[in-house]
């Protein structure tokens, strides 16, 4: 069950306009009226709105999951290679219920490096990509099926795959062999959680996701008796913020909702010009401006939404198609994700997959910058001097998110010595949760990216390119994409992943 309490519950107006449209666009929810967002959004959401089922509908899944687990038990490490809606989901089921899965979400070969066990006759492979042709996902999975092939393992006993029915992957790995369990395709991929592409991991992990259904649809059956907790907060994300909010997981013992919910969010929201972006700290002392909604799910915070995990995920998939009907925006689409995907695309064939030198203008210490400056302190300056008003920042780290943790302190010492929201995210995987807002929400940010070397590096079979290549098209090329759209960007590549960015964080400290 969800509680919600509000701390500006008295103000707010229920006889408003706001109030109303949502408390209608809740009424139509329910019978999955796909007009609730406008005549232009309707073809779409016609077909994205099966999730509202799920809680109930994915019980059929149940046997199988349960069928999945038996086959591969003996599996010990688990591995699920998917971006965005495919792989956050699992991540925050995985922490909660305290389970080990390895979420290969990442281009980085060092990162990847990671998801290699010493024992590969132990590792089961879960390959989850809902439209079946995502760059990352696809390449990972060829690296994996060469791993078993080069080890003599048989590779189909090893992998799994989750996708929509008929798309590229399916019809490929069914022709192949492979084990595949379909997800519904009218559910979109950020609204996929309480579906295949959340469940079947969880499953594969022992964990008993019954749980997880049986919660959501009691919550979604409390709110369908009393919406009150849902239109309280869509109304408080839409009338007491204009554009930020933060989350923090801390004390809630769901480690990673935040993340997922800021995918969901931004992803929705971040289009026409207008959107609502959610700032996630680590715990709630970390510095966001005083002006700032504050959003947490256990301590003290303007909105605090408590409950377990099933009635969380339900909860803010309710919550976010209600913001986007009072902004009046569709949150089903994405329509500015393609641009990145192009950019990556355009540079791999401009560099013939082979990645160029750096083209560094400077050079000062293990850091390389791209702009005319006399040093990284000078050039972060300026940089920072140039944000909009009422604009952010996002720090954009195409690193290993294990050993390249600490350069997530940037993001408070930023917040700190600017005063401005601050966001942070891992490459390539924002281009897949913050990267839509970034291009199509308010064009008040700057981005700040970080690449590096790669001291190890990995082939992406049959592509003619390596890992490092890629996730550097990524990267660039995204620079790219903001750029045309005329907003901020520095990028700073570290020659040496942990010199660079110790030197990075005292830089920024003197600043």
């Amino acid at each position: 069950m969800i509680d919600v309490q509000y701390k500006y519950a008295r103000s707010v107006q229920v006889d408003s306009h706001l109030y109303q449209i949502l408390n209608d666009a809740f009424e139509r929810l329910l019978l999955k009226d796909p007009t609730i967002w406008g005549s232009e959004a309707s073809a779409e959401a016609k077909i994205r709105m099966d999730w509202i089922d799920l809680p109930n509908q994915s019980r059929a899944l149940l046997a199988q999951l349960d069928s999945l687990f038996a086959k591969h038990k003996h599996l010990t490490d688990v591995v699920l290679c998917g971006m965005g809606g495919s792989s956050l989901g699992p991540e925050v089921i995985a922490q909660t219920f305290g389970k080990e899965i390895f979420i290969l979400d990442s281009t980085d070969p060092h990162y990847i490096a990671h998801a290699i066990p010493h024992k590969l006759d132990q590792l089961l492979v879960v390959v989850g990509s809902k439209s079946g042709s995502t760059i990352e996902t696809a390449s990972q999975k060829s690296f994996f099926e060469k791993l078993f092939d080069d080890a003599n393992l048989n590779k189909f006993e090893h992998m799994v795959i989750v996708t929509d029915p008929q798309s590229p992957l399916d019809i490929e790995s069914r022709d192949a062999g492979f084990t595949v369990i379909n997800a519904n395709p009218n559910v979109g991929g950020r609204f996929s959680v309480l579906g295949a592409f959340g469940l079947v991991p969880a499953a594969l992990i022992g964990i008993d996701v019954s749980i997880i259904l049986d919660s959501a649809a009691e919550t979604l059956q409390s709110l369908s008796s009393n919406p009150e907790p849902a239109l309280l907060a869509a109304y408080s994300l839409i009338s007491d913020t204009k554009q930020y909010f933060s989350l923090t997981d801390e004390k809630s013992k769901m480690p990673g909702l935040s993340d997922w919910i800021e995918q969901l969010i931004a992803e929705s929201t971040g289009k026409d010009g207008i959107g609502r972006l959610p700032v996630v700290l680590n715990n709630s002392k970390d510095f966001i401006n005083e002006d700032c909604l504050s959003v947490s799910f256990a301590c003290s915070s303007d909105l605090v939404v408590s409950g377990d995990l099933g009635s969380q995920f339900i909860f803010w998939e309710i919550v976010t198609a209600l913001v986007g009907a009072g902004l009046s925006v569709d949150p089903f689409n994405q329509p500015n994700v393609q641009e990145s995907k192009l950019a990556t695309s355009e540079l791999l064939l401009q560099w013939n997959n082979s990645l160029p030198t750096l083209g560094n203008i400077g050079l000062e210490g293990c850091i390389a910058y791209f702009e005319e400056s006399n040093n990284v302190s000078e050039l972060l300056s300026v940089f920072l001097k140039q944000i909009d008003m009422d604009g952010y920042v996002a720090i954009m780290a195409y690193l290993d998110r294990r050993t390249d943790k600490d350069i997530q302190e940037l993001q408070n010492l930023l917040a700190k010595k600017t005063g401005k929201p601050i966001t942070f995210g891992w490459g390539p995987r924002l281009l897949h949760s913050t990267g839509q807002f970034h291009k199509g929400g308010q064009p008040n940010g700057s981005f700040l990216q970080i690449t590096a070397d790669c001291e190890k590096d990995f082939e992406v079979p049959g592509k003619g390119f390596t890992f490092q290549t890629l996730v550097m098209a990524q990267a660039i090329g995204d620079q790219n994409a903001l750029a045309k759209r005329g907003l901020k960007t520095t990028r700073l590549h570290l020659t040496n992943r942990k010199e660079g960015i110790a030197q990075l964080l005292a830089t920024v400290k003197s600043l």
